[in-house]
């Protein structure tokens, strides 16, 4: 049964780009519909309705390989202080547009909806596309027009850059023997400057489990409470000094009260300003913690005040062959070196050739700081469900996305039908 199914398999592959489904073959009206003198574009966005941008924009050739593009555009995004998001648009041109580059750039406001930001980004596009579309003979299918012009005024920010977020999300699930509830609650406030950065969060989070086993009733829950607020004075266009202050509660850690400040330094090697694209990131951190445990520790501790320091290290890059995004955090406790942490993870996805790619994402991590573990015997119960933390001397995860797609270089066509139904049931 399997080797039959392989071979229609592979049947079908050979002879997909000969069937017709039912339309005539009419080489002269595909190559109209192909429509091989409009430019041809490579779109390279996570942030993006493509199907939208297609129906929008129908006088180019949305191709699926980057080396065939006349245009490759790159968007990249990032957080602006307003609580909206900054994206930015990189136009490189290739082939017979060599040489033909631009950047630009729009910032979308904390309240715009979904499609109030997706108009923005298409608006950017078509006004990147303009200076291609010009050299091809589709150029006579643009209108250009403007809106009324805008009166002239001042513009009063009554709040002065503060931007605040409240979010309160509850959910619950159940079956004949288990019921859950979990809450996730939090505020945000932040004011960002170029020369200032202030972020204060605090985040509560609540999970109770009940199941029944046996005509027996267990109830587990796991609780935590955390306040972070962060403090960046900007130092030129390479430097920034700053300093965090956190206030954290959590049954998992085995923490009634922690608090710690941890002055920093950090130094990118690259321009704050080219963020978008890359970056490569030194932060240094010394300061003291001051811990409040439920329960006493494995080294007889129920309160203890800590000294420690931390390195981190991060690189970020985005290209039109892929982008990667690495970091390595070493941590330590001053009182003995060897309680220490060191980390690393990252993500990288790859172009290798045409229609081939290769995504890798992991993390892996050297455990010796566990300061506050319990020293109660954990139950069945808590180490099954994970409702407190045990000892390790390592932690890690990964995985690998290798992608081949084959075919037409074109992408122009949206057919949205069916695309939300699924008829496997295993």
């Amino acid at each position: 049964m399997k080797n039959q199914l392989s071979v229609y398999i592979i049947g079908f592959l050979l002879l997909a780009p000969y069937m017709s489904y039912g339309q005539e073959q009419n080489p002269e009206a595909d190559q109209e519909l192909l429509r091989k003198d409009a430019l041809r574009f490579f779109l390279d966005c996570n942030r993006c309705d493509i199907d939208y941008i297609r129906r929008e924009i129908p006088y180019v050739n949305y191709v699926r390989d980057v080396k065939e593009a006349q245009l490759y555009t790159l968007m990249t995004t990032q957080r602006a202080g307003n609580g909206g998001r900054e994206y930015t648009y990189l136009f490189e041109g290739q082939l017979d547009f060599a040489g033909m580059n631009d950047t630009l750039a729009f910032l979308s406001m904390p309240d715009d909806t979904y499609d109030q930001r997706r108009e923005r980004q298409l608006k950017m596009l078509k006004i990147g596309l303009m200076r291609y579309v010009a050299h091809t003979p589709l150029h006579s299918e643009i209108d250009i027009s403007h809106s009324r012009d805008l009166e002239t005024q001042d513009v009063k920010d009554n709040w002065n850059n503060w931007v605040f977020e409240l979010r309160f999300s509850p959910s619950f699930e159940g079956e004949e023997t288990y019921r859950e509830l979990s809450f996730f609650n939090s505020v945000t406030a932040t004011k960002i400057t170029e020369a200032w950065k202030f972020e204060f969060d605090f985040d509560h989070r609540y999970n109770r489990k009940s199941y029944s086993l046996e005509d027996t009733a267990y109830t587990a829950f796991r609780e935590s409470e955390d306040l972070e607020v962060l403090l960046v004075k900007s130092l030129g266009g390479h430097w920034s000094a700053g300093g965090q202050v956190n206030f954290v509660a959590a049954t998992y850690n085995n923490l009634s009260f922690k608090a710690e400040i941890i002055p920093s330094l950090e130094y990118n090697i690259f321009p704050y300003s080219e963020s978008t694209r890359r970056q490569f990131r030194f932060l240094y951190g010394i300061g003291y913690s001051f811990n409040q445990y439920i329960d006493t520790t494995i080294y007889d501790k129920i309160s203890e005040g800590l000294y420690q320091q931390s390195l981190k290290m991060g690189y970020e890059v985005t290209q039109k062959w892929g982008s990667i995004d690495v970091s390595l955090q070493a941590y330590n406790y001053l009182h003995d070196f060897s309680k220490n942490r060191v980390e690393l993870s990252g993500h990288m996805d790859f172009r290798i050739i045409k229609g081939l790619s290769l995504g890798i994402r992991g993390s892996v991590a050297r455990v010796r700081d566990q300061l506050s573990l319990s020293k109660s015997d954990l139950t069945e119960e808590e180490f099954l469900l994970r409702l407190t933390e045990v000892a390790t001397g390592y932690y890690y995860y990964g995985g690998v996305e290798l992608r081949y797609t084959f075919g037409s270089i074109y992408n122009n066509i949206v057919n949205p039908r069916f695309e939300r139904y699924s008829y496997r049931r295993f």
